[in-house]
């Protein structure tokens, strides 16, 4: 494989934390860089993905998509050749999650008091 096609990539946390920087193809999917994140994601981390579908990777202010390859996401200027590209992991849990802590916190609503001094 030519030394070209390799892509160095750093993944950007959260909490500022990195993952990596791993060496991928730019023959490689985004859908395989979302796996490589679950399945090295670091220990202790309060927010933890369950899934590469709650993952969304972030490259140049674009959300990428899952069937992209690695080349398709790379900004075709201003990258310095063998520099690390970074992109921001955002973790996005799953609504079937979301709605049923909502349930869960259904409590009896306080009344308050809607009243108006004109």
């Amino acid at each position: 494989m030519p030394e070209e096609d390799l892509v160095d990539i750093k993944f950007r946390l959260y909490d500022g934390s990195d993952i990596g920087p791993f060496r991928y193809s730019s023959a490689a999917t985004v859908d395989m860089l979302k796996q490589r994140i679950v399945s090295d994601w670091p220990k202790g981390k309060t927010v933890v993905p369950k899934s590469a579908n709650e993952v969304k990777l972030i490259n140049s202010g674009k959300i990428l998509e899952n069937n992209k390859t690695v080349g398709q996401c790379k900004v075709p200027f201003g990258e310095i050749a063998g520099s690390v590209i970074i992109m921001h992991v955002v973790v996005q849990p799953s609504l079937a999650k979301t709605k049923a802590e909502k349930k869960v916190d259904d409590s009896p609503k306080k009344v308050v008091c809607s009243c108006s001094i004109l």
